[in-house]
C-alpha cells in the first residue's frame, strides 16, 4: 500500500498515480523511424522460466502496468563484452539495464526519487542479485541519471511503451532519452513508500578508489587451504574492478589477473564463500586448493 502525504487525499494520490501508468497491451511499436543496421533488436520478445538467483526464486511475468519504487545500482566495465540474459553483449557505454521478472527486452522509464530526473531505458538483462535492488543500471545509464557517483539511489522504475524512434535510440547505443521530471506531490508519495524498503548493503562504484584490502588469514601450518576462484582477465582493470565489487582480491600470474576469494583453512569456509559469490551475479565461482 501507499504512503499518502499528508497534504493529498486518498482519492487525489490515487489519481495521480493511476494518471502516469500506461495502459493497454505492448502493441507493435510504430513505424516512425527507419530500421538501422546497427540497432540490436527488440524481436523476438522473451519473458522466460523461472530461476534462482543466491537462493531467491523469481518467475518472469509480461507485466504491462509494472510500477514500482525501490533502489537502484549499476554496473560497468568489468562486465563489458559478457552475454547478457537476452544474449546480446553487455555494453557498458550503452543504456540499459538488469531487472529480475520484466521481458526481455522491455523499456522502462527510471525515476531519481531525489530530484525527479526521470530517463528512458532498456532492460536486456538479469538481475540484480541483493533481492533488495529493485534494478541494476549499466554506467551509462547510471551517469544520464546521475547516480554514478553515489553508486545506489532511492528509483521508480515504471514500464512503458515508447515510441520507435525512441526505442531506436537506445537500440543503436545513443545518449538516453531524458522524461518529464516526476511533480514534487507525486515524488512525495513515492519516498514515502521507499521508505519502508530495506536499504541494500553499501555498494562502490566500480571506478571508486579501492581503499587498501586487509591481509588475507593465514592458513594454519599443516593443511593446504583453499581458495575460491570467481573470475580471470587479461587486464588488470577489469580484474580490479570485480574485486572491488566483490570485496575480494586480485592475483596476478604472467599477463593473468585473477579475482579471488581466501585462503581458507576448511572447505566450509570456502563454500560460504562460493555462495557469497553466487549471490553477487558470479556463477562461475569455483573452489581450489591453495596454491
Amino acid at each position: 500500500m501507499l504512503l499518502f502525504h499528508k497534504h493529498f487525499s486518498g482519492a487525489l494520490a490515487l489519481a495521480l498515480l493511476g494518471g502516469c501508468v500506461s495502459g493497454g497491451g505492448e502493441p507493435a511499436p510504430r513505424s516512425d523511424a527507419p530500421v538501422r543496421a546497427d540497432a540490436v533488436a527488440d524481436a523476438p520478445v522473451r519473458v522466460g522460466a523461472p530461476y534462482s538467483i543466491g537462493g531467491n526464486s523469481y518467475t518472469p511475468v509480461d507485466q504491462i502496468d509494472f510500477d514500482e519504487v525501490g533502489y537502484a545500482s549499476w554496473y560497468g566495465a568489468e562486465l563489458e563484452g559478457r552475454p547478457t540474459a537476452s544474449g546480446e553483449p553487455f555494453r557498458s557505454g550503452w543504456v540499459s539495464a538488469a531487472h529480475r521478472i520484466l521481458p526481455l527486452p522491455s523499456y522502462v522509464e527510471v525515476t531519481r526519487l531525489d530530484t525527479g530526473r526521470t530517463i528512458l531505458v532498456r532492460i536486456n538483462d538479469r538481475g540484480p542479485a541483493d533481492p533488495r535492488r529493485q534494478i541494476d543500471l549499466s554506467s551509462a545509464a547510471a551517469e544520464q541519471l546521475g547516480i554514478a557517483e553515489q553508486g545506489m539511489a532511492q528509483v521508480r522504475v515504471r514500464r512503458v511503451n515508447p515510441s520507435e524512434s525512441e526505442r531506436m535510440t537506445l537500440r543503436t547505443g545513443q545518449a538516453a532519452m531524458l522524461r518529464l521530471e516526476t511533480p514534487d506531490s507525486l515524488l512525495e508519495i513515492l519516498r514515502e513508500r521507499a521508505a519502508r524498503l530495506p536499504r541494500p548493503a553499501a555498494y562502490t562504484p566500480p571506478r571508486a578508489v579501492p581503499s587498501p584490502a586487509p591481509p588475507a588469514a593465514a592458513t594454519p601450518a599443516g593443511t593446504d587451504g583453499f581458495v575460491v576462484q570467481i573470475a580471470a582477465f587479461g587486464s588488470r582493470d577489469r580484474a580490479e574492478a570485480l574485486a572491488r565489487h566483490l570485496g575480494a582480491q586480485v592475483v596476478a600470474s604472467a599477463s593473468v589477473f585473477r579475482v579471488r576469494y581466501g585462503p581458507f583453512a576448511s572447505l566450509a569456509e570456502a563454500q560460504a564463500a562460493v555462495a557469497r559469490a553466487r549471490e553477487l551475479g558470479q556463477p562461475g565461482a569455483v573452489i581450489q586448493h591453495a596454491p
